[in-house]
């Protein structure tokens, strides 16, 4: 056998930082040096044999220098080295100094120290010679006699090694075990003995488990480990056996051990497919998952469980105990929590839906009783999803559910509140006979909405799903409830001002939807001008959009009241009631107040406007008086000062003569301007080209993504949808090898220049109809030109027809 074939039973930790010791030094120490010089020189000794060298010279020295020794330290260091050390010549025979060495340890066998008769034991489990194990087999045999439970259980396990692999050495040994099984008292030794008889002698082992098998709950946890997996053992092989041994399964579910209720709930699982057995064994598991306190026990549990569930005769057993799984809600585990939420919405069934649903709205509230933790907020989230899909598969249940979770739209939590705004959303789309509840819940909470994300979902909601007259005034006062005094520019602008002090500040109580004869809308409110709190002073949640800047709000609201007035006109019959609400409806599209609409003279201050990119208004617009019926164009000049994009806003703000009410606001279509309205195909040499390309510092890269096939055609495509010139010679252009690179050129009228870069290739290798790739590099001087450039080539990349 080679060095390499050697079987290696011990790793050490080897240093690598130092020079290994001369054979003589090691020597030396061995045969001269006190215990502890001894005991560092046999270290090295194993870390050296570890590493390859033989040392075949200090082999009789330890024998008989630092074998004799009685110090603990050194013959654990000992049992090390005669574990790793070669104990056979080449020819394979047993070396001659070996002999020593076992009587060595025959003694050893004997010493009263049991630690050292332990070790010892363990030690001859590892020997694979049988020429040095047979002189020892009278003390092995006497040690199962030993007073200390620590030897006899190592005895067993030495006895179960050497029978394994030398049987002759020890043939009753399964003979001589059993009757040690049966007068032993020590649970670890009887665990030994019962698991080398499984193995060794099966009939054996089961001759002991029917004697005794009425006391199986009474024995050690780690026998009762080892009798359910004989059961299992046997059980599988002979089928017949089951009715022998499932009483005694169902006893060790009741075991006061976690790790046996696990392992003899699996075995019952395999053993019987009868509804008595298989709620019996779900209730194991579902009881370990609530007592155990470890979060990893608690999730192979559970995946127990849905192994369970994957079985169609199983799921039905498991349906009767859903209230008893949601037990397990009570742990502060996330995972765990999502895994039981999971495994409760597959076993739900009209049966146990409600009682479900009324545990998960519990649920649902107590996360609003609990400090603020990011795990109460996924696991908010987790309920909502789950009652979504509870109302979803059982309709019924939707009405109980939707009241309980409209209240978390206004929760902190977005996420959390946009679960509850989709499932709000797909609830009434789905259930008509619900329309009218969530409408009304909806303006519940809609003023304490905390998120524009949400705030957005229900406006389009209310916009959707308001069908009645009611319904429309109700949303009118909730959106002039959200926001606050009006017109919010020039309330702001007072306010900070000093003109509308906090003492002096208009406060509006709850207000009562009114129409007039004329179908406008009007309110009743009780003002008061005390001085505000602190919390009176908090903007509306509407207002406070707009102020921060967020207009995206603004163009929901909008299209919201469009759509809720165009509704109010086919409610309304009457033609002036319909013109009058669809004008009222349009003047709230940014500051929806409550305005009469009366054919009196307006003066108006013109339009405002506002600009995006470079753009500057040259003269602002005279304000203006209109007559009664009247009508006025009013022209605006606008300077383009670069070469992008851009797009114009602007509103119209008005005053009613003799209103008492503030000025009113008209909001205009935005005007787009067009990079291309301005750019001018030029020329250029390449030497300029190449210059300029070296000098402007903005690029913008464009991945081409189109449907043309030809490399020609795409070009030509370009170069008609952004009035760029080719500046690469026609020559340059003509043939065909599967790859193009060409320069384009433009001016825009401000006299600033715009490069382009095409390299562009046909993929040959993907057929004739694969579209052409490549890329696009435009570069310009100033960044809007480049970026705009690049927009309107990624916009008319592909052709809507060849």
């Amino acid at each position: 056998m080679t060095a390499a074939e050697n079987v290696c039973y011990t790793l050490i930790n080897v240093p690598m930082d130092s020079e290994p010791p001369s054979e003589i030094s090691l020597k030396n120490d061995l045969e001269k040096g006190d215990v502890k010089s001894k005991t560092e020189a046999l270290k090295k000794v194993i870390i050296m044999i570890l590493n390859g060298e033989k040392l075949p010279g200090l082999l009789m020295t330890i024998i008989r220098f630092v074998l004799p020794l009685q110090d603990h330290t050194i013959k654990k260091l000992l049992l090390v080295f005669w574990e790793i050390v070669p104990k056979t010549t080449p020819d394979g025979r047993l070396l001659h100094e070996m002999i020593l060495v076992c009587d060595a340890y025959r003694k050893d066998l004997q010493h009263p120290n049991e630690f050292i008769r332990g070790s010892t034991l363990r030690f001859l489990c590892k020997l694979k010679e049988a020429e040095l194990l047979e002189p020892l087999m009278p003390a092995i045999r006497a040690c199962l006699e030993h007073r200390h439970s620590y030897v006899r259980r190592n005895a067993v396990l030495a006895i179960y090694t050497i029978y394994r692999n030398f049987e002759h050495l020890i043939p009753d040994a399964p003979e001589l075990i059993h009757d040690f099984l049966v007068n032993e008292k020590d649970a670890s030794c009887k665990r030994n003995a019962f698991m080398m008889l499984i193995h060794a002698d099966q009939d054996r082992a089961l001759d002991y488990l029917s004697t005794c098998i009425d006391q199986v709950q009474t024995f050690g946890d780690i026998l009762q480990l080892v009798i359910v997996e004989l059961i299992y053992k046997v059980c599988h092989a002979n089928p017949s056996e089951r009715a022998r041994f499932i009483r005694c399964i169902y006893n060790l579910l009741q075991s006061s051990s976690p790790a046996v209720k696990y392992e003899a709930a699996g075995t019952l699982v395999t053993l019987s497919s009868a509804p008595t057995a298989i709620k019996a064994a779900a209730q194991c598991y579902i009881d370990l998952i609530i007592k155990e306190s470890d979060n990893n026990v608690k999730l192979i549990v559970l995946d127990r469980l849905i192994e369970l569930k994957e079985h169609p005769a199983h799921e039905r057993v498991l349906q009767d105990l859903v209230m008893d799984i949601l037990r397990v809600l009570s742990t502060p585990d996330l995972e765990v929590r999502k895994k039981t939420l999971q495994l409760t919405l597959d076993l739900v069934s009209s049966r146990n839906v409600e009682e479900l649903v009324i545990v998960l709205k519990k649920e649902v509230i107590k996360t609003n009783n609990v400090s603020e933790h990011e795990d109460t907020d996924k696991y908010r989230q987790l309920l909502v999803r789950t009652l979504h899909s509870c109302s979803v598969r059982f309709p019924d249940m939707a009405a109980n559910v939707i009241p309980v979770l409209m209240e978390f739209l206004s929760d902190n939590n977005e996420a959390a509140a946009a679960d509850v705004l989709e499932f709000v959303r797909e609830a009434i789309q789905r259930f008509d006979n619900l329309r009218m509840l969530i409408v009304e819940k909806m303006l519940e909470v809609f003023h304490a909405i905390k998120s524009v994300k949400i705030y957005r979902g229900a406006l389009w909601i209310l916009g959707e799903y308001c069908s009645t007259k009611e319904d429309i005034q109700s949303v009118m006062t909730e959106v002039r409830r959200s926001l606050g005094e009006i017109p919010i520019v020039e309330s702001e602008i007072k306010k900070e001002a000093g003109e509308l002090k906090p003492e002096e500040e208009i406060t509006v109580g709850p207000v009562q939807k009114l129409v007039t004869e004329m179908g406008t809308y009007a309110t009743q409110s009780a003002l008061s001008s005390s001085r505000p709190t602190k919390k009176e002073e908090e903007r509306p949640p509407l207002r406070g959009f707009l102020l921060d800047g967020d207009f995206f709000v603004a163009a929901s609201l909008a299209t919201t009241l469009t759509k809720i007035a165009l509704r109010y006109v086919a409610l309304v019959q009457e033609k002036k009631k319909q013109n009058v609400s669809s004008f009222i409806v349009h003047l709230s599209s940014i500051y929806p107040a409550n305005v009469e609409c009366l054919p009196y003279a307006l003066d108006s201050e013109g339009p405002k406007s506002e600009f995006s990119g470079d753009l500057k208004l040259v003269e602002k617009p005279s304000p203006l008086t209109l007559a009664p019926h009247d009508f006025a164009n009013i022209k605006a000049n606008v300077k383009v000062a670069s070469t992008e994009n851009g797009i114009i806003f602007g509103n119209i703000v008005y005053d009613v003569s003799g209103a008492a009410s503030d000025r009113n606001c008209v909001v205009l279509s935005d005007i787009h301007i067009d990079i291309m309205d301005y750019i001018q195909p030029a020329t250029c040499t390449d030497a300029e080209f190449r210059q300029m390309w070296a000098e402007f510092e903005w690029e913008n890269k464009v991945t081409v993504n189109t449907n043309i096939i030809d490399l020609n055609d795409y070009l030509q495509h370009i170069l008609k949808s952004t009035n760029m010139k080719c500046l690469t010679p026609e020559k340059a252009l003509s043939g065909y090898c599967g790859f193009m690179a060409a320069n384009l050129y433009a001016r825009s009228i401000f006299g600033e220049d715009a490069l382009a870069n095409v390299s562009i290739e046909k993929p040959i290798q993907q057929g004739p109809e694969a579209p052409v790739t490549g890329h696009i590099r435009i570069r310009a001087k100033s960044q809007g030109m480049a970026l705009s450039l690049g927009d309107k080539i990624n916009l008319s990349q592909k052709k809507t027809s060849i």
